[in-house]
């Protein structure tokens, strides 16, 4: 009896000590159901896809709900729909355009249909209730089918399990011609290839041009089971049992005898480069046939890349904050093979020692997401800025928006630009000093499609009718020349410092005193009218890109200060942003991207991310702790609506990230961060160099969302932001939270940012 009670005792201790160590599994919080699909009248939801990835990997195998995605699929997936189209293995998240979706499989059960009919025959629906997803792993039952389909991945190769009804037949669809609308960005395959090896295994490739021009995507599929025959169409043309297929609308129905075993198992390799690389690639990281050890793994992965920062919060907050952190690391994506292999610029293969990386969404990221690289990946952030000088090798100058390999011209400015500046300045090893200014210099000094150059040298500003978009342009290259003053400034290169100074000033050419706000001109430096602050622009046509001149008024990161100056002072400026925030009136048009209000404040879209903290700079820091907190509330949530527009490659996410804990970099490449209102009772970075840098805040709840006082390392602290050096000393910064402003902390010149 007395030994029944001590193993009785054991069991319950034991049970404690692994229901502890579970529910401290971070991977658990992860939801990456959020930001799937908007809610019925609710604006852009995130763009996010729910599919099994790895951090920063190639492959992204996910479920696409639309046989044809367009932009309001750009992930291919939507949380409102109600059939699956087939599974890829190539996905964007939470971009405005849709693009990728390569190698699509689809399993079914039952008849062949005609092949004429194409693969939206085999479409199947699927409920929420027999759906589930966590970092690394995705399931589904298609209801259809009576098939439950199971995805993991690694990062080069997606692994599929299929677990067929008994006495059906079993098929397995392989599609190369799936992609975004033919008729968006002029979308095409040019050329694709499905060959047959042996019985278990396919290989093929195709070249599809589209967003990002003349892709080459090759693959290397084996299965568990042999393929009994296949059926394969290229348009109207049909092949049965074909070794080899060329074609550019290729599709395949391949069937298996399942009489002995119901699970056919699914090992794709992707590659960049090859086939044989794709090959090399599954075969190195899937090498045995255990989909549940691929699981574990990409779980592993997950926990250990998402505890570089642990918090202490409740349950919500953690699933939003950790599914933000999450949603931050899924790319830039690898693009080199296992081997180093990888495309150049140029359409030639080149190999590096190191990582080489795309996906880079820089308009969006380069606010917040990669200065939170900088914290959290410094060796990655090492790796994306190589990545970027070898690109400017090859190409000429940097990317502005790069996928797969090669440059898409999307959005303005040279946004890549604060991304190295700020890297460098920050002490990232790895990288060339020297190198990295050639690039940023010969990059702002070189015409191309997101920074005219001439005009801006002779003008001093773009004039509206040579450059649409005039406007924007104008205050987004002003801002990327100061962030090349200041490297030149790091490397004593004293000319560099004062012309690109004085190009980063040019942003007061558009300034129009009489109403207050930056305004388009003419080449003969006339204002052009009429001027409507509300009025929303696009992409082109108007001089306000994906936003208005409310929002584009605050657009000066690299001088506030003058800013300030220009308004009239702190009150003329505090009054304005006043009126920013609670000014509800809107034009009947407004751009998709403008999602998210309060007032003219937009969250949805990048522009708009960093106003509410700019009241710290003109002494009224509590009204950026006031409208910060509002945000945090109001703009993310744990529904497949999530977050309040596009994530844009993470960088929603890297908002919440920064502003739960407290800080957000107003101006990304300046290595200072403005203090906000941090929401989380503790959040503890994990330093690289073994520091931990920690953030306590005291008493905050939903009503205490105001600073009464702040310590650094135990000393009192009134400053309002802190700068990256104190982040790498490690130590805490502690702030006493409140349910009402205190107006005397952080107002003093002394305690406002510097840019």
């Amino acid at each position: 009896m007395k030994i029944n009670k001590i193993i009785l005792v054991a069991t319950l201790l034991t049970s404690m000590i692994l229901g502890a160590q579970t529910s401290d599994k971070i991977t658990l919080h992860v939801n990456p159901f959020i930001g799937t699909g908007a809610a019925h009248g609710s604006p852009l939801s995130g763009n996010n896809y729910p599919g099994a990835t790895v951090p920063f990997g190639m492959v992204q195998l996910s479920p696409d709900t639309r046989s044809t995605p367009d932009w309001s699929v750009a992930s291919g997936y939507n949380y409102n729909d109600t059939t699956i189209a087939g599974f890829s293995h190539t996905h964007l998240s939470g971009t405005g355009v849709a693009e990728l979706f390569d190698v699509l499989l689809m399993p079914f059960s039952g008849s062949i249909v005609k092949e004429e009919a194409g693969q939206n025959a085999y479409q199947s629906k699927f409920s929420h209730e027999k759906e589930s997803a966590k970092p690394g792993y995705y399931s589904v039952e298609l209801l259809d089918y009576q098939i439950k389909a199971e995805l993991t991945a690694t990062t080069h190769a997606g692994f599929h399990k299929y677990s067929f009804p008994k006495n059906k037949e079993a098929h397995i669809i392989i599609d190369l011609d799936h992609s975004m609308k033919k008729s968006d960005w002029n979308t095409r395959i040019i050329a694709s290839q499905l060959s047959f090896p042996n019985d278990h295994t396919i290989e093929g490739y195709r070249v599809i041009t589209g967003w990002a021009p003349m892709r080459k995507v090759y693959f290397h599929a084996e299965f568990s089971q042999p393929i009994i025959r296949n059926h394969i169409t290229d348009g109207g043309n049909v092949y049965d049992n074909a070794k080899v297929v060329n074609g550019n609308a290729i599709r395949a129905i391949l069937d298996f005898d399942i009489s002995k075993q119901q699970e056919v198992l699914v090992k794709v390799g992707i590659s960049a480069t090859s086939i044989e690389n794709a090959r090399l690639n599954v075969q190195t990281e899937i090498p045995a046939w255990d989909f549940n050890g691929t699981v574990n793994t990409a779980d592993a992965v997950w926990e250990k890349e998402l505890s570089k920062i642990k918090i202490e919060g409740k349950a919500e907050q953690k699933q939003i904050f950790y599914t933000a952190l999450y949603h931050t690391f899924i790319q830039p994506n690898t693009l080199s093979d296992v081997s180093g292999d990888y495309p150049a610029a140029d359409f030639t293969v080149r190999n590096s020692s190191k990582p080489y990386y795309s996906t880079f969404s820089l308009w969006d990221t380069y606010r917040g997401a990669h200065p939170l690289y900088t914290i959290l990946q410094p060796e990655r952030s090492a790796d994306f800025v190589n990545s970027m000088l070898a690109y400017y090798k090859v190409f000429g100058y940097l990317p502005i928006w790069q996928l797969w390999g090669q440059e898409n011209y999307c959005m303005i400015g040279n946004h890549a630009i604060p991304v190295i500046v700020d890297a460098v300045l920050k002490k990232i090893p790895g990288i060339d000093a020297e190198e990295a200014f050639e690039a940023i210099k010969n990059s702002a000094m070189r015409e191309h499609p997101g920074s005219p150059f001439g005009i801006w040298e002779k003008y001093g500003y773009i004039p509206e009718n040579l450059k649409s978009q005039s406007v924007s342009l104008t205050l987004e290259m002003a801002y990327d020349d100061w962030c090349v003053a200041e490297l030149a400034k790091k490397l004593i290169k004293i000319d560099d410092y004062n012309h690109f100074t004085k190009r980063s000033q040019f942003y007061k050419n558009l300034y129009d005193k009489e109403i207050s706000f930056f305004r388009a001109k003419d080449d003969k430096g006339n204002w052009i009218g009429p001027f409507d602050p509300l009025k929303y622009g696009a992409n082109g046509g108007y001089p306000f890109t994906e936003g208005n001149g409310w929002q584009y008024f605050w657009y000066v990161p690299q001088d506030v200060k003058g800013l300030i100056n220009l308004v009239g002072g702190d009150n003329a400026f505090t009054k304005k942003l006043d009126t920013f925030f609670t000014l509800e009136d809107k034009p009947e048009e407004v751009n998709d991207n403008a999602s998210g209000f309060i007032g003219q404040y937009a969250h949805g879209n990048e522009p708009s991310h960093h106003i509410a903290y700019l009241y710290n700079y003109a002494g009224q820091p509590w009204k950026t702790q006031q409208y910060v907190s509002e945000i945090l509330k109001k703009m993310y949530n744990t529904t497949s609506s999530g977050y309040s527009g596009n994530d844009d490659c993470g960088e929603l996410s890297a908002w919440y990230i920064f502003s739960a804990m407290g800080f957000y970099p107003v101006n990304p490449s300046s290595s200072t961060y403005v203090i906000g209102s941090p929401t989380l009772k503790e959040a503890s970075i994990e330093l690289k160099n073994g520091k931990t840098f920690k953030v306590i805040a005291k008493n905050v709840s939903d009503k205490n969302i105001y600073i009464q006082s702040a310590k650094l390392n135990g000393k009192s602290c009134t400053k309002t932001f802190i700068r990256q050096a104190d982040i790498d000393a490690g130590g805490t910064l502690e702030f006493i939270m409140g349910p009402k402003p205190n107006k005397k902390w952080g107002t003093k010149l002394v305690d406002r940012p510097v840019n």
